[in-house]
């Protein structure tokens, strides 16, 4: 076996402790700890030894691998590639970020006899004295001793550090990895690439009102999420831009995470202060681009329901944007369905939101990478983007490209399996599927919407007439709210529920349709997303024409209305209404028929029949 104890770099951990960095120093783990951690994610704690000193460490959740693969060991030799060296608490402590294991030297004893590297003496000012929580050292762990865990004042400074040969240095001071972000440490910068920006999202309540947006931040230690409220969304919105890189420095809270919100693994969170310092990087030198863990779509089966995860995989079908309203908040939203498949047989339902959903323009057969997708158990697994998740179109990676080049080979003809929940080609064949085509006639005849339980269908049909008395109402112009408001006075419009009178209301259609297809006719009930598509023009501007008494333009929009085909998403329920009990019908979104799509529908139906050589049909 080689000679491990003249391969060490003896002396290596002396230079670190005078503020040098030494590059690939080689030194022996002595022991390695657990840590703790928020979200069940494994940490490492590490001792390293150069045989003259021992100095402590964390290891980089990306490097985690060494541990679960049996590779690192105590004993082990390892040739640190890229590590930042701090000091906390009066401790040195190393953040390795990549390091290699020299097998061929085994795990021997502990070589040399080696003492805790010892704190620089330095004097401190009264300013930069503070009170330091560790967040590495711990009570038992190599080189502590419980009689010297005591409270004092004491000194934080971070050393040079080094990445890839690289050290970043200047007038931002030392760098910090994001994987060593805690609430414990003061003064810190982190170099990363803004990965993701969502939307500007408000609230009001009894306890008034605001604004927030979430960013998600990455460097080559890891990623973390940063929110910002209220001045921080004027402050900070615009200039923050994704695929860019910045330098953030504290003061920046950094607290725990709330993994609810949150697609990216770490503990903790970051949230803009009034005085955090941001600045655009000009050198974006060793910060990655966006980071991906895919699990590929045969393994769905295997993630627990509501874990976050990242996928790739082709675009097979795109459905129609459509929209539902949610239940706590009655705001409504936008939704598409997508189907992705991959190399491993399996295909899935997918659904993006928002604005993305409306937005959405890729091609089919397109590659797209997903980061924070939310994993759910309806009808066996699917998929949900996240607000704080991405989307890439055509990403150029290596498992892009390996997917697309299957696809154009022989993918493309493949038959793939189904978690039991992506959308049919044939939706008219599922018998209790909720997206399933019914005609009128068939609507009626299963009688949905008797029982208990609301019943869902879809129908194509076309409208041939839309009812004109009531068709809105004068809703609350607070933004979520869409109550309907009191006419009190002349130009006095109150809503009851936020406690405000507004001078004029916000109409909003609340219709009354009767469709026909080729079966029958049915009296629909829609609101105004789906009025606004059959009518062509806001219940505003049709309130106006009254209001002036433009009869010809009114009686014109209602008869444009008409004979438009549309597929309707629709629910069935037992209502009462006068004492008498009666099936409503209502929609909960419309979209206009895409002929392709239909088209290519119809054609799989007719592949359904599989003529065989005997069949009396004409081929």
């Amino acid at each position: 076996m080689a000679d491990a104890a003249s391969a060490i770099s003896v002396g290596s951990l002396e230079l670190v402790g005078q503020g040098q960095i030494p590059d690939n120093p080689i030194l022996q783990c002595v022991q390695i700890k657990p840590m703790a951690s928020q979200n069940g994610n494994e940490r490492y704690r590490v001792v390293m030894n150069d045989t003259r000193n021992f100095i402590q460490g964390m290891l980089a959740q990306q490097t985690n691998h060494v541990i679960t693969d049996g590779k690192l060991k105590k004993g082990s030799l390892c040739r640190l590639t890229s590590y930042q060296a701090n000091f906390v608490k009066d401790k040195h402590i190393l953040i390795i970020l990549d390091l290699d294991i020299l097998e061929e030297y085994g795990e021997p004893e502990k070589i040399g006899t080696p003492v805790a590297l010892e704190a620089p003496k330095q004097e401190a000012t009264a300013e930069d004295v503070k009170p330091q929580p560790g967040n590495i050292a711990g009570n038992g762990f190599y080189g502590n001793k419980p009689q010297q865990a005591q409270e004092q004042q004491q000194q934080q400074r971070a050393l040079p550090s080094r990445t890839n040969g690289a050290s970043h240095s200047g007038s931002h001071g030392n760098i910090y990895p994001i994987e060593s972000l805690t609430p414990y440490g003061h003064r810190w910068t982190i170099k990363a690439r803004c990965t993701h920006k969502g939307d500007i999202k408000t609230w009001h309540n009894k306890n008034g009102e605001g604004k927030l947006f979430s960013a998600n931040f990455l460097d080559d230690s890891g990623e973390i999420r940063a929110t910002g409220f209220n001045d921080a969304v004027d402050q900070w919105y615009e200039v923050l831009q994704e695929g860019s890189v910045y330098y953030i420095s504290s003061p920046c809270r950094v607290q725990l995470a709330k993994k609810q919100f949150s697609n990216v693994n770490h503990d903790y969170e970051l949230t803009f202060e009034k005085d955090t310092q941001i600045e655009k990087a000009e050198d974006m030198d060793g910060v990655p681009q966006v980071r991906y863990n895919f699990i590929t779509l045969s393994d769905l089966q295997t993630v627990d329901k509501d874990n976050t995860i990242d996928c790739i995989g082709i675009l097979q079908d795109v459905g129609e944007v459509s929209e539902i309203v949610g239940k706590t908040t009655s705001k409504p939203y936008s939704k598409r369905e997508l189907t992705l498949v991959d190399n491993t047989g399996y295909n899935v339902r997918l659904t993006i939101w928002g604005k993305t959903a409306e937005n959405f323009d890729a091609r089919p057969e397109s590659v797209i990478a997903f980061k924070g997708v939310k994993v759910s158990d309806f009808g066996g697994r699917s998929l949900s983007l996240l607000s704080s998740g991405s989307m890439t179109i055509d990403p150029d990676i290596d498992d892009a490209h390996k997917l697309k080049g299957w696809y154009d080979g022989s993918g493309r003809n493949e038959q793939f399996q189904s978690h039991a929940n992506t959308m049919s080609a044939v939706s008219a064949a599922g018998g209790n599927d909720r997206n399933a085509y019914k005609t009128i006639a068939q609507v009626r005849d299963e009688n949905l919407g008797m029982g208990e339980d609301t019943d869902w269908f879809s129908i194509k049909a076309t409208i041939i007439y839309v009812k004109q008395d009531n068709i809105a109402y004068p809703a609350c112009l607070s933004e979520g709210c869409n109550k309907k408001t009191v006419e009190i006075d002349p130009g006095q419009w109150r809503c009851e529920k936020c406690d405000k009178t507004w001078d004029r209301p916000d109409y909003r259609y609340i219709m009354s349709v009767n469709v026909s297809d080729h079966t029958g006719q049915i009296w629909l009930s829609c609101f105004n997303e789906v009025g606004l598509m059959i009518m062509g023009i806001t219940a505003n501007e049709l309130m106006a024409m009254r209001d002036e008494g433009d009869e010809r333009r009114v009686t014109e929009a209602f008869a444009d209305a008409n004979c438009k085909t549309f597929g309707f998403k629709c629910k069935a329920k037992m209502d009462t209404f006068q004492d008498q009990q009666r099936v409503r019908y209502q929609v909960q979104y419309a979209n206009p028929l895409d002929y392709a799509r239909e088209a290519k529908k119809l054609a799989d139906m007719i592949n359904l029949y599989k003529i065989q050589d005997d069949s009396l049909f004409v081929r």
